[in-house]
């Protein structure tokens, strides 16, 4: 018998409709139910997914951290992005206050800075102390020109104006273990060195008090700057660490890299030997992973499934390395480069020879509905992970593969992607709840069978607030979603929104940035303790319940 089929019957439920999605609506018996009936009805065609939540089986705490963003010396993220002086909306310092207003808005907890490529041949001391007298440099990363106009005080004020926390990555290409504890005594200590002092005479007088650091960039891709093979970055990785905490002890959280991504020939080798050279110096290993819609579009919906298990090997190879060495201790995961990058689009492509620009338009994708589907389907796979996968960061926040779109001189405004992050950032709240799921499939040419459904749910104890996200991986399907939340008491819908479009490759431009967004999603009906809705194909759905 179909669960749908076998509900019981409620004194009274919740239904949310296009007027209704911003407040709760609670109606009698004989609607309620008439509400549930009509809603089973229409989805009779569609497909069925099931999901049950229990407040009993939580994943762990939904961690802020994992709603992080990432600002790289690249393109036009930092100059004329978060930085513009003299644009009609930036205070004194330069700093863009409408991407300040939108970088709240999207609910950003933690930001990486300087970089990504740029940390391997960036020398921190640049960026610091008058910005007259600040060197310009050639940036090989990106082969662009370097004015150091903002560094280190600049990017640690900007935090605090948006409300984030810094996470500084030092530079173990070119550079090394003295370079990154100078770094650290210039941030962290009151006064009294020669460093320290230095940054109350360049106006910091009070510590910066950063306590997240990554230990270089993707140091096993012979791209990077100092590329080095896995035992050479063990070694400098675990040395690193050890100096830093003769400073500041236990306070820092540092990150050893990881592979650049899974489909390094390394990968995995790699994890086991960084780790085996620093498992007990360093609390995290990163992993990037981007993912680019090459012309199939169920293939680039199947990226939350190859997000799931890229996360599932690297736990693999963390706990083998804890086993061989009979350690108590977890390393877990920070995720700090995630994003839909379209690599292969020749938008704003690399400058080459003798042209060394100065923040050229670079990376600069502009993103569909269908990639926003897959952005919040990989929140969603993040947060179901949230007991191994302790950060994460979407690279990048403005301009380059980013939410945020800035014009030089003019406005600042959302991608399509910005919806599903910020929505997710702001509801997802208390615990992660391990979900039993029953999904039909979907077939994708590179992925083979993947679930059409994907879904986490999260349990606020202290208000009893149960928020469901969900995408239907589909492309030509709607999907029926029937969750059973039997198992929590008195909740009632109060918001159900939907992300979806006819055409799943609309993008929005500055011109027209609004035409699509979030709506409320008609129809959704809870009864009994059974709540069902019908899932557009290629759609993001956040569902509220108190």
């Amino acid at each position: 018998m179909a669960p749908s089929e076998s509900r019981p019957s409620a004194p009274a439920s919740a239904t949310v409709g296009p007027d209704s999605a911003q407040a709760s609506a609670t109606v009698g018996p004989d609607s309620a139910q008439a509400s549930a009936k009509a809603g089973r009805d229409s989805a009779q065609a569609s497909r069925a997914a099931t999901v049950t939540a229990n407040p009993a089986f939580a994943v762990g705490p939904v961690r802020r951290e994992t709603f992080g963003a990432f600002v790289e010396h690249l393109g036009r993220c930092v100059y004329t992005g978060i930085y513009e002086p003299g644009h009609p909306t930036s205070d004194e310092a330069g700093w863009r206050g409408d991407v300040l207003e939108l970088t709240r808005e999207l609910g950003v907890s933690t930001v990486r800075y300087p970089g990504g490529n740029f940390v391997s041949g960036y020398r921190w001391e640049d960026g610091v102390g008058p910005k007259a007298e600040r060197p310009v440099r050639l940036d090989l990363a990106w082969h662009s020109t370097e004015t150091n106009q903002v560094g280190l005080d600049d990017f640690v004020d900007w935090s605090r104006k948006a409300g984030v926390e810094p996470m500084m990555a030092v530079n173990l290409g070119t550079r090394g273990v003295q370079e990154a504890i100078d770094v650290l005594e210039y941030s962290n200590l009151p006064g009294g060195t020669a460093l320290s002092d230095l940054r109350r005479k360049n106006g910091a007088e009070e510590p910066h008090n950063i306590t997240f650091w990554c230990l270089g960039n993707e140091m096993d891709g012979p791209w990077q700057i100092g590329h080095k093979t896995a035992q050479e970055y063990g070694r400098i990785a675990a040395e690193t660490a050890r100096a830093m905490r003769m400073i500041a002890g236990d306070t820092l959280r540092l990150v050893a890299c990881g592979s650049s991504n899974g489909r390094m020939p390394t990968f995995g080798e790699w994890e086991r030997t960084v780790l085996s050279e620093a498992y007990d110096d360093v609390d995290y290993i990163s992993a990037h992973h981007y993912f680019e819609n090459a012309g199939v579009l169920e293939d680039h919906l199947a990226a939350g499934a190859v997000m799931d298990q890229f996360i599932r090997d690297i736990v693999a190879h963390i706990d083998h390395v804890k086993s061989v060495r009979k350690s108590s201790k977890d390393v877990h995961i920070s995720f700090d480069e995630w994003n839909v990058w379209h690599i292969n689009s020749p938008r704003t492509p690399i400058p080459s020879g003798t042209d060394w620009p100065e923040a050229p338009a670079l990376l600069e994708d502009l993103y569909t509905v269908a990639d926003a589907v897959v952005v919040g389907d990989l929140l969603i796979t993040l947060l179901r992970h949230t007991d191994r996968v302790h950060s994460a960061s979407l690279a990048q926040l403005v301009n380059v593969i980013a939410p945020i779109m800035t014009a030089p001189g003019g406005a600042a405004w959302k991608q399509t992607t910005f919806h599903p992050f910020a929505l997710t950032s702001a509801h997802a709240r208390g615990e992660v709840l391990q979900l039993a799921v029953e999904s039909p499939s979907f077939a994708s040419p590179l992925h083979g069978e993947v679930p059409a459904l994907s879904a986490v749910a999260t349990h606020d104890r202290e208000t009893g607030a149960v928020t469901l996200f969900a995408v239907n991986r589909s492309t030509t399907e709607p999907l029926r979603l029937d969750a059973d939340l039997s198992a929590f008491a008195g909740l009632r819908v109060v918001e159900a929104l939907t992300f979806a479009n006819e055409d799943p490759l609309w993008h929005a431009t500055e011109q027209d940035s609004t035409s699509v967004l979030p709506s409320p999603l008609e129809g959704v009906a809870y009864d009994g303790g059974w709540l069902t809705a019908e899932l557009s194909p290629v759609s993001w759905t956040m569902i509220r319940l108190a």
